[in-house]
């Protein structure tokens, strides 16, 4: 069964909070403990305290609020990462990042702009802006 590692997940669990696969449209908000990971279609804001992860098939727009963001599908809107975020290859971020760390693996796309905060509140950030096509070798 697909869903049989649901059945083998521990109630409280907060290594996996959920999974949205394709075919899904969504519209609203969503806040997770857990990790997360979104592979439908989404308008809104997602709040994630773990590891927020927008699959292959995803296509989100909004905001997302969160600790750790790998984006793999397609994202148009605002992210905030406390620790970091992650555009893996066939992923395609256009927007505006704020988060210490920024990831973009070759063969990923960003058009937009990222803010790095310093490590105390007095410094100031670093804006890049950024418009990348890297194109993975072989």
């Amino acid at each position: 069964m697909a869903w049989g590692w649901l059945d083998r997940k521990r109630v409280d669990s907060p290594d996996w909070t959920g999974f949205l696969d394709q075919g899904i449209k969504l519209e609203g908000k969503i806040e997770a403990k857990g990790t997360l990971r979104i592979d439908s279609a989404m308008k809104g804001t997602l709040i994630s305290e773990g590891v927020l992860i927008l699959g292959e098939h995803a296509s989100v727009e909004g905001q997302i609020e969160g600790n750790c963001v790998v984006i793999a599908g397609r994202f148009d809107g605002t992210i905030q990462a406390k620790a970091r975020v992650e555009i893996q290859p066939r992923g395609i971020v256009t927007g505006n990042i704020f988060t210490p760390c920024l990831i973009i693996e070759p063969g990923a796309i960003f058009d937009g702009q990222c803010h790095m905060p310093g490590s105390s509140e007095s410094a100031k950030p670093v804006v890049i802006p950024i418009r990348s096509s890297v194109q993975a070798t072989q």
